[in-house]
């Protein structure tokens, strides 16, 4: 008889159960995730018609905070969209780079090719924050307000949009009678670090968030995605608008949970190259931007952060080091799991530009990930609220506000 039936039980059972999860998960993405559209087929390459036959109007609203950079980019794109009947609404919120100035840029250039066009974009300038609201959320919740389509596209300023990218979208959003569509950007990636990262976030959707059970009003999975939220306006409304979430650090997420939860028709699709952005600066680009929304994630628990941290490291490290060091059989469960971890990667290089043998850097992406969540959970507790983008938004009114409706979801 091996060693390894000698091996103390909590070795057998560890890996097993870790072999379990990852095969379920993995036998799950390769039964559902075909099933999720892919916007750059034919089928989809045709003109938007409602109920009444008519193409809807849609609105497409653009907060932007110090997004110099970036911002041209993304206006232009969505001004040279082949949809025939649009508004996009800017919004500088209170930026103090170039953001605003260049926004105004964009407009007067775009007012000179025409009367026709003229109010094709419109420019709100934001300069103060009123109590008890996020900079994001109040720029929408304004811009709002503006719309006038029976459809409102939520993005982010650095986000870019293929020309038909919109219309493709309401294509599949009227054929479904769907009152909330996400489209799932094309990361741009210009490294290493940044291909790992996007890679080890990717294979954590894939495992926690199921993309292909938000269609099923049983389920309790929602979706939301901040470069391409499309909202029914009268869905939108009967949520209660942004103003619901005014303090939602989050934004994004919480609006695919809310419309999920007030019963309207949720669905998630992939459209490959339809919009780029690019989400992460290097390695360290997805630490940055989890100083910001980690903690809040997990609702600003102290307790749950840790053992989110904790469960992190056993489900994506344990298998590496399960295989390694746990002896003769007892390493099977593990080599399950680190099987199932590479055919997910391979799965994902279906989708993105990413190769599969990226897998082999997940237990570094893992490591980075639970650093960024701890780091944000200790910056947090220690600034005693959140800092992003040079404003800072009290703890203890985030907690206060995320105590007023109840939370459904993992997050």
């Amino acid at each position: 008889m091996g060693a390894g039936f000698h091996t103390h039980p909590v070795t057998w059972i560890l890996g097993g159960v870790l072999g379990a999860a990852w095969l379920s998960r993995m036998a799950a993405a390769a039964i559902y995730m075909r099933r999720i559209p892919e916007l750059t087929s034919a089928e989809f390459d045709a003109l938007p018609l409602d109920a009444l036959g008519r193409v809807p109007r849609v609105s497409i609203l653009v907060p932007a905070r110090n997004e110099a950079e970036h911002v041209e980019a993304a206006l232009r794109s969505l001004l040279e969209l082949d949809y025939p009947d649009y508004e996009v609404i800017a919004v500088d919120d209170r930026s103090d780079d170039a953001t605003g100035a260049i926004m105004d840029e964009v407009q007067a250039a775009w007012r000179e090719r025409g009367e026709a066009l003229h109010h094709r974009l419109k420019v709100l300038h934001i300069t103060e924050l009123p109590a008890g609201w996020l900079g994001k959320t109040h720029a929408m919740w304004q811009a709002g307000k503006q719309a006038t389509g029976e459809w409102l596209l939520f993005t982010d300023g650095d986000v870019v949009f293929r020309a038909d990218a919109l219309r493709r979208a309401m294509v599949y959003a009227e054929r479904e009678r769907a009152d909330h569509v996400v489209l799932f950007p094309t990361m741009a990636m210009k490294s290493v670090g940044e291909r790992m990262m996007i890679a080890f976030f990717q294979s954590q959707f894939v495992f926690a968030r199921r993309p292909w059970k938000v269609a099923d009003p049983k389920s309790h999975d929602a979706i939301g995605v901040g470069a391409f939220n499309l909202v029914r306006r009268d869905a939108y409304e009967r949520i209660g608008t942004y103003q619901r979430m005014r303090l939602e650090i989050v934004d994004d997420m919480r609006l695919g949970e809310v419309v999920k939860h007030e019963g309207f028709r949720q669905r998630a699709v992939f459209g490959r190259n339809l919009l780029r952005l690019r989400w992460i600066f290097g390695a360290m680009g997805m630490v940055r931007n989890l100083t910001k929304n980690g903690f809040a994630i997990l609702r600003f628990n102290t307790w749950f952060a840790i053992a989110a941290v904790c469960g992190n490291l056993l489900v994506n490290v344990g298998p590496f080091v399960g295989a390694v060091l746990a002896p003769d059989w007892a390493r099977a469960g593990y080599v399950v799991a680190l099987a199932t971890m590479a055919a997910i990667y391979w799965g994902m290089s279906w989708y993105s530009d990413i190769p599969p043998y990226y897998v082999l850097l997940h237990p570094v992406g893992a490591l980075l990930f639970c650093y960024a969540l701890a780091r944000s959970m200790v910056l947090t507790l220690a600034r005693c609220g959140v800092e992003w983008r040079g404003t800072r938004y009290s703890l203890g009114e985030l907690r206060s506000f995320l105590r007023e409706e109840p939370r459904w979801t993992w997050l």
